[in-house]
């Protein structure tokens, strides 16, 4: 077992470049360099994941990396505590070295690649885009067939567009985004091999994706403000989007048995079980996004990696511009207006379904299968017993 004195001196070393440590990118290095010295110090163990699961490696491979920096939850409570931070010569900040690495995981694991590498350079612009040129298309549809304006229609959508248009059209883009991120998920998976997934651990896994345990910072008290202030917000707003966007997913599948089991098509009244879901979850989905490109446009540069920033608000602002067109057809639904805004907001959600696999929604699927393998880990025998998990 190497002793505490000799990870020191290869930290000192790591941070003298005399030596460089194997990851596979720039990034990668730069997140086992940090870990090299965190794991010589160990102030921050008891902080999250991260730490304690550090503790079980002397050395990071390019998969120990991946499923470190997905285990992060950028809280920057380790940042606030280092005190090899910046401007310190050895410059640990693993919330910024984390994150770029997680962008490579966004981007190397996805399915097709290339749609990976396009949206990490230009998240915010591709996004964006596919939503605006998908609306248009739709709109522009509607214009050449006379019915962009009409009279009320009672909020039959389907006499806009035909139920099986639609349910091919939003089923093919759904089928797409499982597709892709499940080869995603696959892919970083076998990079891992963590060992046989038992119920306990799946169970601590799924407990923790759902409360978002390490958004607490290690203590209840939430993530560091830029002024080193605490706050639970960011926890908060994450819970409002989730739980939002699971209520939308439940309209839509609520509604879907009601078309073809209970033989009811749409439209549904305001007080019918798929309206109200949808409703409450597009109020999340305006709260929790609104919120969260709040505290993106608040935090402190040293949180995170600002150039992924664009790519963070790219998935943020087509959720918030997905409900809000959602709820904007929900009230207007009755009105002339109608079909407009029916073309609006399935571009908006098709440009969302198409590019969830490649921003920043992948770090959940990414993120549940690192606490997975924490949990599993963790049930392990630690050979090294030089740290508490």
């Amino acid at each position: 077992m190497q002793s505490l004195d000799a990870l020191a001196r290869e930290a000192v070393a790591l941070a003298n470049n005399e030596f460089k440590p194997g990851g596979g990118s720039a990034a990668a290095d730069e997140v086992a360099r940090q870990m090299q010295i965190c794991n010589a110090c160990r102030y921050c163990e008891t902080f999250c994941a991260v730490f304690p699961a550090m503790t079980r490696r002397l050395a990071f491979g390019a998969g120990d990396v991946h499923y470190l920096a997905n285990l992060c939850h950028n809280c920057g409570a380790c940042l606030h505590a280092c005190q090899y931070a910046p401007p310190h010569d050895f410059a640990v900040n693993v919330p910024r070295a984390m994150a770029q690495v997680r962008q490579e995981t966004y981007s190397g694991y996805a399915w097709p690649r290339a749609f990976g590498a396009l949206y990490r350079r230009n998240g915010l612009t591709f996004a964006l885009a596919t939503a605006g040129a998908l609306a248009l298309f739709l709109v522009l549809l509607l214009a050449m067939r006379g019915s962009l304006w009409h009279e009320p229609l009672a909020g039959n959508f389907y006499a806009v567009f035909p139920h099986n248009t639609m349910a091919w059209m939003f089923g093919a883009a759904f089928a797409f985004a499982v597709l892709a991120l499940g080869i995603g998920a696959a892919r970083f998976w076998r990079s891992q091999s963590p060992g046989p997934v038992s119920a306990p651990a799946a169970t601590a896994a799924a407990r923790n994706a759902l409360a978002l345990t390490y958004l607490d910072g290690g203590h209840g008290d939430g993530c560091n403000e830029s002024d080193d202030a605490f706050t639970l917000w960011r926890r908060r707003f994450h819970h409002f989007t989730f739980y939002g966007f699971m209520l939308c997913f439940a309209a839509t599948c609520v509604a879907t048995l009601y078309h073809y089991v209970l033989r009811q098509p749409a439209p549904y009244p305001a007080t019918s079980l798929p309206v109200v879901l949808g409703t409450v979850g597009g109020i999340g989905l305006l709260i929790g996004p609104a919120g969260l490109l709040w505290l993106n446009l608040r935090r402190h540069p040293l949180h995170g990696d600002p150039a992924q920033r664009p790519m963070d608000r790219a998935f943020i602002v087509l959720l918030f511009a997905t409900s809000l067109t959602g709820l904007a057809l929900l009230a207007l639904r009755d009105t002339g207006a109608m079909a407009l805004l029916l073309a609006v907001h399935l571009g908006t959600v098709m440009a969302l379904f198409l590019t969830l696999p490649y921003g920043k929604f992948a770090h959940a699927v990414y993120r549940v299968a690192a606490l997975l393998k924490y949990q599993v880990e963790r049930r392990q025998p630690n050979r090294l017993q030089v740290g508490a998990d």
